[in-house]
């Protein structure tokens, strides 16, 4: 095997297909699966964007094979590589937002136009009477240039409004650097010039390579999403009261000197009725805002239910009493509240359940002797 055919001839390009078909398939599994588990629209027209792609190089790679170079598969190739390019890019678009009819409009107007441009395909012969290897390169010089306005448009136009902006620009401007050196390589060498016919080859697996990882990087987000929703308070992004149950079980298996902080806000029934629920979920979330803020380097804050909210303090050097004051102090300073706070110790023979109750019997303790203050568990 020629080590220049590997790299700058047929075989080279059709490895680079290659590869890049590996890729797409990668892609076009997990937005398949994606599709299936959440039924998302976004999902689907990702994987038929992805199919396009997945099509436009192995057609690529047939006519490779078949020495097929006409003007029919010439036409068709560059059709294919406009269709899938502006599939995939709407298909990023939808990873992150929903698509409305204006959208749809937007994308496929971009698809429609590339049809109209391409009838220059078909008005070249008759209006030009060069060799057949010039009419040729003009026939298709309109759609190839208008993949530059396609490049252009996306990259100004969908970055506000996905996540990994840097990724998807570094993408596009990797796919701006494949098309014009694709173009000059064509139109202005002939398609001899070594660096650029390795630079054709090279820089679409980095470009489907960077779109693979923002579909695996969403999907990952997706994931992390999913998790946090199950075990976070939707309202104050506080552990919920299951995952906090589950830690502090943990923690008493391996005997470990933890504490239990359990707090309750003072008179929210009557801010509630009074000020009405708005009042009472801004007060909820200033509170789980301070719980979290104190929690952060010694332990984990959740809400146990309605107005209580709880703090594990798993952190051996922390001084109880002058922690549960803090939290105490600024409730009562920042927000326009109360609470009452109790705390207990663990101690060897103690459950999960019972190491909370205690620190709940103490809380009632502070509340039934004048509210707003710590009362430790004895």
């Amino acid at each position: 095997m020629d080590i220049m055919d590997l790299l700058f001839g047929e075989l080279a390009s059709f490895l680079s297909h290659a590869m890049i078909v590996v890729i797409i398939a990668l892609m076009i599994v997990i937005s398949l699966r994606l599709f299936l588990d959440r039924r998302k629209k976004a999902y689907m027209s990702m994987t038929i964007s992805l199919i396009f792609v997945g099509i436009h190089y192995l057609l690529q790679m047939y006519f490779m094979l078949s020495g097929s170079n006409t003007s029919v598969t010439a036409y068709s190739q560059i059709m294919l590589k406009i269709i899938s390019f502006v599939l995939i890019n709407m298909g990023i678009y939808q990873l992150y937002n929903r698509t409305n009819r204006k959208q749809y409009i937007f994308f496929y107007g971009l698809i429609v136009m590339g049809f109209v441009v391409s009838t220059l395909h078909y008005i070249v012969p008759n209006l030009y009477n060069g060799t057949e290897h010039q009419v040729r390169l003009l026939q298709d010089i309109g759609l190839e240039l208008y993949v530059f306005v396609l490049i252009f448009l996306c990259f100004y136009m969908i970055p506000p409004y996905i996540g990994q902006q840097m990724k998807y620009q570094l993408a596009l401007t990797i796919y701006f650097l494949f098309q014009t050196s694709q173009l000059l390589n064509t139109y202005v060498y002939n398609d001899a010039q070594p660096v650029l016919i390795l630079a054709v080859n090279i820089l679409p697996i980095i470009y489907y390579f960077l779109l693979f990882l923002i579909l695996f990087e969403r999907v990952v987000e997706l994931m992390q999403a999913i998790y946090n929703s199950s075990i976070t308070d939707g309202l104050t992004r506080l552990y919920n009261r299951k995952f906090f149950y589950n830690r502090v079980t943990q923690h008493v298996q391996r005997h470990l000197p933890i504490y239990v902080l359990f707090s309750d806000i003072d008179n929210f029934k009557k801010l509630n009725d009074t000020q009405g629920h708005q009042m009472g979920d801004n007060v909820l979330k200033q509170v789980a805002q301070i719980m979290k803020d104190e929690a952060e380097e010694c332990g984990i804050a959740g809400r146990y239910g309605g107005e209580e909210m709880v703090v594990l303090v798993s952190d051996p050097s922390v001084k109880m009493e002058t922690f549960a004051e803090r939290i105490r102090s600024r409730i009562e300073k920042e927000t326009i509240v109360t609470a009452s706070i109790g705390y207990s110790k663990y101690k060897n023979g103690l459950s999960a359940e019972e190491l909370i109750k205690q620190a709940d019997e103490a809380m009632y303790r502070a509340k039934t002797t004048g509210k707003n203050k710590v009362v430790k568990f004895s």
